[in-house]
């Protein structure tokens, strides 16, 4: 990271993006340049077309300018849902290559590592993918090296999981360009206790539990890793057991006392969850989706898939399309220049309902 008078930061925003993570990069920015008493960091918020911008949340973004007009950027940071696009791929992605070669260092947080992957940046790097993401995105791009780290940053790739990593990944550039105790300081004035560097795994549903995986008994909190890392080929419980130092009946009476169910039960959970990942964020076929979490044909799945979720995998596809089309109907008035849904024309959104 380069150590500089004033350092400039570029978020570009797609549809849909989790505002936190904007939020969470731009106020320790805001702070350390308060604490400073200077001007060390400046941000430019960045759209494909310029255009305004509907975050998660329903909240409406303006843009400072269009991606294709930014120059002198240190840092670009990609933030978006996981479907995030460019409307034309091939000027978008061009223009993020041509602020790669003049200098630029490139990012992205929670699901803005899919239009990163997409633009071809992320080849022969490692990346940090949100847990939640995971399986949509090594399949969707299996060329691509992901971990479990809440931060990764990698010969000019810089990628945070989620929103609370982005600020640490700030965290981390203040101290760079600054110092440490403003740094701590800024840290501070947000009540943000632990700051996390590269090397830091990401915190992970124990699922069904109101618990953390990792908090779990030893033999329980190794036995999910191990489970999590055998998904495609499922392993039987006696050899987990094996690899985890314990019988297979001591397993099962671990997990029955800490998450109330069978290590067989848990399992299928982990692979349902994949799953789903695949069916609501990846175009793959319910195929191929089957086949990555250990089944040899999507009857089976289905099955599996309706226990859990009270729906069949092809049912939440098409509720999850019918979602994003109701809520990407743009306005229709001429004077509007949003990118997506907004509040001008409420009866758009009526229609599309219907």
């Amino acid at each position: 990271m380069p150590a500089k008078d004033t350092v400039h930061v570029g978020f570009l925003i797609f549809p849909g993006f989790p505002m936190a993570c904007l939020t969470s990069a731009i106020e320790p920015l805001r702070a350390a340049n308060e604490i400073a008493e200077k001007t060390s960091f400046s941000w430019t918020v960045l759209s494909e077309s310029g255009a305004p911008v509907t975050a998660s949340a329903n909240v409406v973004f303006q843009p400072d300018q269009a991606l294709g007009s930014a120059e002198s950027l240190d840092y670009l940071f990609l933030l978006s849902s996981p479907q995030g696009t460019f409307k034309n791929p091939q000027a978008g992605n061009g223009r993020l290559r041509h602020l790669v070669r003049h200098g630029t260092e490139i990012g992205a947080a929670s699901g803005g590592i899919f239009p990163l992957a997409a633009s071809g940046l992320l080849l022969d790097r490692t990346c940090s993918v949100h847990w939640c993401y995971k399986s949509a995105f090594q399949t969707k791009y299996p060329d691509i090296t992901s971990n479990d780290d809440v931060i990764v940053i990698d010969r000019g790739r810089l990628t945070a999981s989620g929103s609370s990593a982005m600020f640490d990944m700030m965290l981390r550039l203040i101290e760079n360009t600054l110092d440490g105790t403003i740094m701590t300081e800024v840290a501070c004035w947000f009540q943000h206790p632990l700051v996390r560097s590269e090397g830091v795994s990401q915190s992970v549903p124990a699922f069904k539990t109101d618990g953390l995986a990792k908090d779990m008994p030893e033999p329980v909190a190794r036995a999910i890793d191990v489970f999590s890392q055998n998904l495609e080929d499922p392993l039987a419980i006696s050899d987990v057991a094996e690899q985890v130092n314990t019988s297979p009946r001591q397993l099962e009476r671990f997990f029955k006392q800490s998450l109330d169910q069978s290590p067989l039960q848990y399992y299928r959970t982990l692979r349902m969850n994949a799953a789903r990942q695949m069916v609501v964020y990846s175009g793959v076929s319910l195929t191929e989706i089957a086949q990555s979490v250990g089944y040899s044909g999507t009857a089976t799945l289905a099955k599996h898939y309706r226990t859990e979720f009270g729906l069949t995998p092809s049912e939440e596809r098409k509720r999850v399309n019918r979602f994003r089309v109701e809520q990407t109907v743009p306005c229709r008035r001429p004077d509007c220049l949003s990118d997506g849904p907004c509040r001008c024309d409420k009866r758009v959104m009526q229609r599309a309902s219907r």
